[in-house]
């Protein structure tokens, strides 16, 4: 199945972005730190012609803690600066004006050099649909100013918002990009809910959850849904099929004639995974070289 999602909001925000770059100091570019690079627009670096940025990998406290770290690395040695933080929590909150700073540095120096007072520094909150925006927005900013919800698509339009501190911030509608040269891109950006699941077939996109997590998070797997049966061949696609008819069955997702509801069984999987009830769980890996966890028999 090929997943598309270019909402018009998304083309306007994208040439509004591009008319506020004169204005902006520095980005601040959010990413789902389960899904790191599939979360990452291709299309940012072209809008932002080379401004200074500052990586957030968000929803830490979702994603796996020794990915974190790995993901934390990479990005600092494509040359980025990288913090990790849970804008739910608040975890890490407290790095972003402090490395913020460290990036504007030498404009800061050259301000002070010229008897000039630094200013707060203009900074745009960029990021696609779901990735948390809106509730960093809101820590920064101490208060309730950005609209936040657990579905895609919920801020509109743009607006500056003044934390009261050394930051000022453009809050931005998320932005998808019109076409996932590679569809696992789309699936992992579906499992996470960075993808309105009116346009999704649920049964794939459960699939593809639980192919994942049956490769590399098996224990986890298998203690949330009292799996007994570990899978003999990775690379088997009924294999998968199987274990989800199994989570079905445990959970009640019958039709007529005892047939597994997969679609019914795979929204109770997503559900739990981004609930974090699955555990804290990454995605992909750089350079997906995460190693496939050995299947307990």
């Amino acid at each position: 199945m090929a997943i598309q999602w270019f909402p018009g909001h998304m083309t306007r925000a994208k040439r509004q972005i591009q008319e506020k770059l004169k204005l902006i100091d520095i980005v601040i570019e959010l990413l789902d730190a389960r899904v790191p690079i599939s979360s990452r627009n291709p299309m940012i670096d072209e809008i932002l012609s080379g401004k200074p940025r500052l990586i957030i990998l968000n929803k830490s406290d979702l994603a796996d803690p020794r990915m974190n770290e790995q993901w934390k690395q990479y990005f600092e040695h494509e040359g980025h600066t990288c913090a990790i933080v849970d804008s739910n929590t608040g975890t890490g909150i407290n790095q972003i004006s402090v490395l913020t700073k460290e990036i504007l540095k030498e404009k800061i120096d050259r301000q002070i050099a010229k008897g000039m007072r630094p200013r707060p520094a203009r900074s745009l909150i960029v990021g696609i649909p779901n990735v948390g925006k809106s509730t960093l927005i809101n820590r920064l900013a101490g208060r309730n100013v950005a609209i936040t919800g657990d579905k895609p698509g919920v801020t509109k339009g743009q607006q500056w918002i003044k934390t009261g501190g050394d930051l000022e911030l453009l809050d931005t509608p998320g932005i998808l990009w019109p076409k996932f040269e590679d569809q696992m891109v789309g699936y992992r950006l579906a499992i996470t809910g960075a993808i309105r699941e009116q346009i999704l077939n649920m049964d794939d996109i459960g699939y593809y959850a639980v192919k994942i997590l049956v490769e590399r998070y098996w224990d986890t797997l298998a203690e949330r849904f009292g799996l007994t049966e570990p899978p003999t061949d990775l690379e088997n696609n009924l294999e998968i099929v199987r274990i989800m008819e199994e989570i079905g069955r445990k959970r009640g997702c019958l039709i007529s004639g005892g047939e597994v509801d997969l679609e019914k069984t795979a929204g109770i999987i997503l559900r739990e995974l981004r609930a974090g009830k699955l555990g804290r769980i990454t995605l992909e890996a750089p350079y997906d070289d995460m190693p496939v966890r050995e299947v307990k028999q």
